[in-house]
């Protein structure tokens, strides 16, 4: 599985989103689209990337009852996105509704669960959501899960996507944000790495944002970023 570079244009309106996109002459890079900017400009925002050639994927972390993800999985199915997600501690019901959904519109779009947000930290995870497991076990356990119940892969930091591999095999497919240059900050991340190191722990997609979005020279920032990812 080749590994790709997905740029997440964390923006607030169309407009921004389109402009940064505007930069990229040569390349069509695989495009993140997440709450803040799909609630604001909806499925309008998801059509004009599209129709430029982007794939996309829609980072919406379903986390509802296993109807109402059902439900809204059929209507995200016929956006035809690249990627949608759902939050793996929903259960393994849930899940299995959003994959029943994608499947019932014959949608070949990949399903990702996400384990552990990259902005939470162990102990947070242990003194505020009382789990008492480590975050490694704690984030295969959860990608076991996701498997049994369909999923193609997960939402991981970069510093588990090895563990999910070995335990969910390789073509499990791991999507890792928390990516940063090595001269970048962590910002409101927690566990992160560089592309590069990223590489070398298995993930097969890695999440940049800040770090592209924010660059005097996003294309360039980007094609550094694919270049540290593919080991060129």
């Amino acid at each position: 599985m080749k590994g790709e570079v997905i740029v997440a244009c964390d923006f607030e309106t169309q407009e921004q989103t389109l402009a940064f996109l505007d930069q990229f002459q040569e390349e069509k890079p695989y495009v993140k689209l997440g709450m803040e900017v799909f609630y604001g400009n909806g499925p309008e925002l998801v059509r004009s990337v599209k129709e430029r050639g982007h794939k996309i994927f829609l980072d919406l972390k379903l986390h509802d009852i296993p109807n109402t993800v059902y439900k809204a999985m059929k209507q995200l199915a016929r956006m035809d996105v690249d990627m949608v997600n759902v939050h793996a501690a929903g259960t393994i019901a849930m899940m299995q509704a959003a994959r029943k959904a994608l499947d019932e519109e014959k949608s070949r779009t990949i399903l990702l669960a996400v384990t552990q947000l990259t902005s939470t930290a162990q102990d947070a995870m242990q003194k505020e959501l009382w789990i008492d497991h480590s975050m490694i076990d704690t984030v295969c356990h959860y990608a076991e899960n996701a498997k049994l119940a369909g999923c193609d892969g997960v939402v991981c930091s970069p510093l588990e996507s090895a563990a999910v591999r070995q335990c969910c095999g390789d073509d499990f497919i791991t999507v890792t944000p928390g990516i940063r240059f090595a001269e970048d900050g962590k910002g409101d991340q927690k566990r992160v790495t560089t592309p590069a190191k990223a590489r070398e722990l298995g993930s097969h997609y890695i999440v940049v944002g800040r770090s592209i979005t924010t660059a005097k020279d996003p294309v360039e920032a980007y094609r550094r970023a694919c270049r540290e990812f593919e080991g060129v």
